[in-house]
């Protein structure tokens, strides 16, 4: 198979790629072309069919299809020019050659994760991370979640890897602050994401639910802890306050979805590690993906606006 990372420009494809996104779109000069987003394990390629009337066969959004085209260049991103398409069949694909997944051992970082999770010392706490991580289903989703659509960890085992780097950069922050609680702040970054669960759809599909769009993760979270809370008995109420009040700050300022700003010096902790890891798994995908294009300096990043280069000491090739 040819992976869409391989790309390059003025190379033909001929092979078989989920189609993540269709839509049907106009030129200015009014002829109807289809504009899509193929994807395969390795990322996504924009991707455009002009000509729809010969060999191109009928086909929806998230099919699989075999696809024959072009690579080209354009406003300095790579796209695919597609001659011909048609569905793929049963049998013709591995569904796993499609579905992007972290590059780290679920199975490990799940068992890392629930040792943090043995080590809490407050009961109530405790109880309520059992309530969570010891219930099977829950564990099952968590590991094949995404922790994004896009942007950071937005792959198969991403919302375990990026939580266990956030609990990791928690348990460090109580090393250095001793006026941290920690059992607060290790349980607020177990729970900070787990609303993305429901947020966001199944692989393939990983999108945005109408819930997740209506009401969103934090919240969402939020919710679901309040739930577990309910559920034991003598839960103190401040505490409950405390960690709820994490989980809803934990995005650090209202213009970037969090409902409340950090009032606790825990929340503050924890917004700072959840930022941490997103920007620098950002900064890496952008490097990975920018990389495609050659160069020492892979361009203009929209998100970090700024050209970004890679260090030559970090090993991304």
């Amino acid at each position: 198979m040819r992976y869409i990372n391989e790309f390059r420009e003025g190379e033909n494809v001929s092979d078989i790629y989920l189609c993540k996104v269709k839509n049907i779109a106009k030129t200015k000069a009014g002829k109807t072309y289809y504009s899509m987003i193929l994807q395969d394990k390795t990322g996504v390629i924009d991707t455009k069919i002009w000509e729809l009337n010969n060999g191109i066969d009928n086909f929806e959004q998230m099919d699989y299809v075999r696809v024959e085209g072009n690579v080209t260049s354009f406003q300095g991103n790579l796209q695919l020019n597609v001659r011909r398409l048609r569905k793929a069949k049963e049998g013709e694909y591995l569904p796993q050659d499609y579905i992007p997944c972290s590059t780290k051992d679920p199975v490990v970082m799940y068992k890392e994760l629930t040792g943090y999770v043995n080590h809490i010392q407050n009961i109530y706490l405790r109880q309520l991370l059992v309530a969570f991580f010891g219930d099977k289903d829950f564990a099952k989703k968590f590991k094949e979640h995404s922790a994004a659509k896009r942007v950071h960890h937005g792959f198969m085992g991403g919302l375990l890897e990026h939580t266990l780097s956030v609990v990791k950069l928690c348990d460090f922050y109580c090393s250095q602050y001793p006026i941290l609680n920690k059992d607060l702040l290790i349980t607020a970054a177990l729970c900070h994401d787990i609303g993305k669960i429901n947020e966001i759809s199944d692989f393939p599909e990983n999108d945005y639910t109408d819930e997740g769009q209506l009401i969103g993760h934090i919240v969402m979270g939020t919710m679901m802890v309040d739930e577990k809370i309910k559920a034991i008995q003598g839960f103190p109420v401040k505490l409950s306050n405390e960690l709820k009040h994490c989980i809803l700050a934990h995005h650090g300022e209202l213009e970037f979805g969090s409902p409340k700003k950090p009032a606790l010096i825990e929340a503050l902790a924890l917004n700072f590690a959840d930022n941490t890891d997103a920007k620098l798994e950002t900064f890496i995908e952008a490097l990975a993906e920018e990389n495609r294009q050659g160069g020492e300096w892979r361009g203009y990043n929209k998100l970090f606006e700024t050209n970004i280069r890679n260090t030559s000491q970090t090993g991304v090739k």
